[in-house]
């Protein structure tokens, strides 16, 4: 009787150590599919040039492009404001009617 109740223990810790090798698995599929999500292949980045309208801010133009430009899609305005700013060597923000900014995109 000894004899079976060892072998039903061990077969029980077998199926445990399965079951947990298994949920590791599990876990381990899912992290590299979510962190695969993000691509850090090489994309070329090239400039545009807008023209600013009356009225226009770069808060303005930092939501446009955020939005309609895959480069900004995922990045907060206020760095995208900060990255034109750079682009265009501005000291502020202050920006003019027909002014011309450039902009990174994909």
């Amino acid at each position: 009787m000894n004899s079976k109740k060892q072998r039903k223990r061990k077969l029980n810790l077998f199926r445990v150590i399965n079951a947990i090798l298994f949920i590791w698995f599990i876990i381990s599929i899912i992290l590299i599919v979510f962190l695969s999500n993000k691509s850090y292949s090489y994309k070329e980045i090239s400039m545009k040039e807008i023209i600013v309208s009356s009225g226009d801010t770069l808060w303005d133009i930092a939501e446009r492009e955020k939005y309609n430009n895959e480069y900004y899609e995922n990045y907060d305005i206020r760095e995208i404001i900060t990255e034109i700013k750079s682009l265009n060597n501005l000291e502020n923000s202050d920006i003019y009617n027909n002014e011309i900014l450039k902009i990174a995109e994909i």
